[in-house]
């Protein structure tokens, strides 16, 4: 085997924020064998054997606009409880070599067309990918959570997206342009964020011509893991629920991003289709986000459950979920690049529905089950590994 053919870069959009900066500590340390995998599904059994790329084959890079350097954030993370003492000194040298392939955020506006935004960020992920001699670049958008996109005539087609760009239009959200200049770079695509990105025929149609896999959308990380567990344990006894409410309280970044209703709009519509799907049935009850900015990077949980058992007896399950929203979904982004990486070097395309264990509303899947998830995923990762 060449010694590049699994050198994977990653291109994080959002890439000097918390999860991106824990994403690439995180990476670093196991690395250099200072932290254990916990947390990370492709290192439980059944996964070492898929041919994934290890942690010491990823290079990092991306955009963000954000200036602060990555060893600052990740002194932040640190006071902030995200990342233990000791570690932004440790990988230092890490964090300053990813730091120096991240690029400003392009956008488009003054005076710049979308189609040249576009163009700019191909240019930066290409760039990158010859740069390192890089087999293969996983694009995944970590970036704030945006308003639910309006469609549009131009959505319907690559042909049409093409002719609305050449005119100069601005048609995409910003995680559609940066699906479409990813795809335009022959890169696979992630979304974790529950923004439109591929949701696009048009982006759909580009990917099957250029023979590229994709998936999300908005990891599951907190609280819909639970729904996603606890729904099918409820329909599976035949225990009828009537009610299911949450109250979530977040900070940080993520917190003032959700402030926004039109973004909170999109985030809860991804939270609430997994007990629909999961139960076989809508129920009562709503998702309340909240900003609290002292909280920082944490985030709490609290849910009321409402079911009825045998004889109508009523009854209630309630949970608290306190949890770090960074430590929870830097494993996951790690797992989603490595498994993309292997599905396009194996010649994966499209949407990839077996990795709907990673998030509230997969793309290409209807199964919400986590556990059947699971095992769809465990049969994917095992067909990755195939003829090795």
């Amino acid at each position: 085997m060449d010694e590049h053919s699994n050198r994977t870069g990653v291109w994080l959009v959002g890439g000097r924020g918390s999860v991106a900066t824990t994403v690439i500590a995180g990476t670093a340390a196991l690395r250099a064998g200072l932290a254990g995998p916990v947390g990370c599904v492709t290192e439980q059994p059944g996964f070492p054997d898929a041919g994934l790329p290890r942690p010491a084959d990823l290079f990092f890079g991306g955009h963000d606009l954000s200036c602060t350097p990555l060893p600052k954030r990740a002194e932040q993370l640190v006071e902030a409880g995200v990342l233990p003492h000791g570690l932004p000194a440790a990988v230092h040298d890490d964090l300053v070599a990813a730091d120096a392939e991240i690029r400003p955020a392009v956008l488009p506006g003054r005076g710049r067309r979308q189609s040249e935004a576009a163009e700019a960020v191909e240019a930066d992920i290409t760039a990158f990918r010859e740069r390192h001699g890089l087999a293969r670049v996983v694009v995944v958008n970590i970036s704030s959570t945006e308003p639910v996109a309006e469609a549009h005539p131009a959505h319907a087609s690559v042909r049409a997206l093409r002719a609305a760009l050449a005119e100069g239009q601005d048609v995409l959200p910003s995680s559609s342009l940066y699906a479409y200049a990813a795809l335009s770079a022959g890169c696979p695509y992630v979304d974790f964020t529950p923004s439109t990105g591929m949701r696009i025929p048009a982006l759909a149609e580009l990917a099957a011509a250029a023979g590229l896999p994709y998936a999300g959308s908005d990891g599951k990380t907190g609280e819909t893991l639970l729904k996603a567990t606890l729904g099918p344990m409820f329909a599976s006894r035949g225990l009828d629920v009537r009610a299911w409410s949450g109250t979530n309280l977040l900070g940080g970044g993520d917190g003032e991003t959700l402030a926004d209703p039109a973004a909170m709009a999109s985030k809860t519509a991804s939270k609430q289709r997994v007990l629909t799907e999961t139960l076989g049935h809508p129920v009562e009850g709503d998702v309340h986000i909240d900003n609290v900015p002292s909280l920082g990077d944490w985030k709490t949980a609290w849910d009321h459950v409402a079911f009825e058992g045998f004889l109508g007896v009523r009854m209630t399950l309630q949970f608290t979920w306190a949890g770090c929203d960074s430590a929870l979904a830097a494993p996951l982004v790690l797992d989603l690049a490595r498994l993309m990486a292997r599905a396009h070097e194996r010649g994966v395309r499209g949407p990839i529905a077996e990795l709907a264990y990673f998030f509230k509303d997969p793309v290409g899947a209807t199964e919400h089950g986590v556990m059947r998830q699971y095992e769809t995923l465990r049969a994917f990762a095992a067909r990755l590994g195939e003829h090795r």
